[in-house]
């Protein structure tokens, strides 16, 4: 891929944010207010969080990899479904990483 080619990319994918993030600023308030939109949003947001988590802990590059992450996911939903806080929840799922690195899966 050409400088030139790559630099058209950066500025078209900038003005493309720039615009959908100024369309978003531009949409009326009464718009914003129904029920249906306050729900559907607050579920957008959990179905993009999930993919984000499912992409970074499946999947290295294009392939598809199961490694230490998967048990560390699992051990993190065991914290949170047992109501532990958040920074235990981390600590359980980086513990659990680390220990099977160490023993050397993944």
């Amino acid at each position: 891929m050409t400088p030139t080619v790559l630099w058209a990319t950066v500025l078209v994918a900038s003005v493309a944010s720039f615009a959908l993030k100024l369309a978003g600023h531009l949409v009326p308030q009464h718009w914003l207010a129904t029920d249906r939109v306050q729900r559907t949003s607050g579920l957008v947001t959990v179905a993009l969080l999930v993919a984000l988590v499912v992409v970074q802990t499946f999947a290295t590059g294009p392939a598809l990899t199961v490694d230490a992450r998967v048990p560390a996911l699992a051990a993190a939903a065991a914290a949170l479904a047992l109501r532990a806080p958040f920074v235990v929840v981390i600590v359980v799922a980086a513990a659990v990483a680390a220990g099977l690195r160490a023993l050397g899966w993944g």
